[in-house]
């Protein structure tokens, strides 16, 4: 792989520990790595200009449900609750096979890096018809994006008291025994690993009791992480009140669902005591602001998490609830959310970006991810500061606050996956047109 230097850039926010920004930096990569930082580097490789950009740690995404792809904006869901909203759209789910799922999360991840995303994790908890998760990480593989997929579940149905219809819920026997299976063809534990596995029931409410305890041993005896929904509305309290006796917090721990290696997607309603304990146990959030405020979910106490010292990344959440996957909307959501409910100094446009990149590396154990430091990962998201978003801006680096919301260009592991707005790994063309034709065969 030859090296590729970037050059001159505006700024360069590195997101280390000191928050440095560097003015005028260069950035020398190497080997899918960053090599070296600093002012007047040269190379006999590629040189890319970055005067007039702003250079951050590629965005990390760390919740989605990259087959929702296809049911956005669906008519019957469009103004219901969490529960409503669930009914609505498993049915259409349930037609789905392997080329819906592989299409609809290539057209995902394709929104996503053209969002400065660069990492991502994918919930998939439904596997009609033959589809698979190697369905998604084959899409991963094809657009080129660093990709933490969860092998997630359904067991409980309809007949048996739960939500989906029995036609999506699988045998746990069956779930525990795919877990390993795709555990074992693709999860890469090694420093820069393009593929990692996680496991991840995909709720309290859908699963049993004894499956959310036998994943956890599961996902430690496979030494990988674990993954689901938890504390997203009022209902979803009232449930575990219901069924478990408990808040949704002491349930996960009862059940080994605590830990640096657990992260829940949501946790809205998380009351002080199960903050304290996600604090305590170095427990992972996925923050969703712009699908919690689709489904009426709430609004989480980031401000609140972050301060006691919860790990919390930012996720865009299905593109059914959002509907959207535009990591840098999602993090601006985060930032105004936080500061509606606070004040306007409850949340910097810079720490709610440090949530998208950093926050999220952090929250997936990818310590080799989310900062612009040598011997990282090349994974760099350029930011065009010269156009309409940014004219006025007295502060071209506060991104969040005015600045554009497509990326110019995007490296992972070194390679360039966006060149001056446009992906470079798939024919974007080919893949939206199929993806319409699928869409419109599932409509009745």
């Amino acid at each position: 792989m030859p090296e590729i230097l970037i050059r001159n850039a505006h700024s360069v926010l590195t997101m280390d520990d000191e928050g440095r920004e560097l003015a005028g930096a260069d950035i020398l990569i190497r080997g899918g790595l960053i090599a070296e930082i600093g002012q007047g580097l040269a190379t006999q490789g590629e040189i890319v200009e970055a005067g007039g950009c702003v250079v951050t740690p590629g965005l990390v995404n760390t919740h989605h449900h990259l087959y929702q792809t296809l049911t956005r904006a669906v008519p019957g869901g469009q103004d219901a609750l969490l529960f409503g909203w669930l009914q609505t759209l498993y049915p259409i789910w349930a037609r789905f096979g392997p080329e819906e799922m592989r299409i609809s999360a290539l057209t995902g991840l394709a929104e996503l890096a053209l969002s400065g995303c660069t990492l991502t994790s994918d919930h998939l908890y439904l596997y009609p018809n033959g589809a698979r998760l190697d369905d998604t990480i084959d899409a991963a593989l094809e657009i080129g994006l660093r990709f933490h997929a969860t092998r997630g579940a359904m067991s409980i149905g309809e007949s048996d008291g739960g939500l989906p219809p029995d036609a999506l819920v699988e045998d746990e026997a069956a779930i525990l025994d795919d877990c390993i299976r795709v555990i074992d063809a693709f999860h890469d534990p090694s420093e820069g690993a393009m593929i990692r596995v996680g496991v991840a029931p995909c709720s309290p409410f859908s699963v049993s009791r004894e499956l959310m305890r036998d994943a956890a041993l599961l996902a430690r005896d496979k030494g990988v992480m674990l993954h689901t929904h938890l504390a997203e509305n009022d209902e979803d309290i009232a449930y575990s009140e219901a069924q478990f006796g408990c808040r949704p917090g002491q349930y996960a721990e009862e059940l080994g669902w605590t830990g640096p290696d657990v992260w829940h997607a949501h946790c809205v309603k998380l009351d002080g005591q199960e903050i304290d304990l996600f604090a305590q146990s170095r427990t992972g959030v996925a923050h969703c602001p712009c699908s919690n405020c689709r489904l009426g979910s709430g609004i989480a106490p980031v401000r609140a998490m972050v301060d006691a010292g919860v790990p919390v990344g930012l996720g865009v959440d299905g593109s059914a609830s959002n509907d959207s996957s535009n990591l840098m909307a999602e993090a601006r959501q985060a930032m105004l959310l936080q500061r509606v409910t606070r004040g306007a100094d409850a949340m910097s446009a810079r720490e709610a970006l440090r949530l998208a990149t950093r926050g999220g590396a952090e929250v997936l154990g990818r310590h080799d991810c989310g900062r612009i430091a040598p011997g990282k990962r090349a994974d760099l998201a350029l930011w065009d500061v010269t156009g309409i978003d940014s004219a006025g801006s007295w502060d071209k680096a506060a991104l969040l606050l005015a600045g554009p919301q497509r990326v110019r260009h995007l490296f992972v592991e070194g390679r360039q996956v966006v060149r001056d707005g446009r992906l470079t790994t798939i024919d974007l063309g080919a893949t939206l047109a199929r993806q319409e034709a699928l869409a419109r065969a599932l409509v009745v």
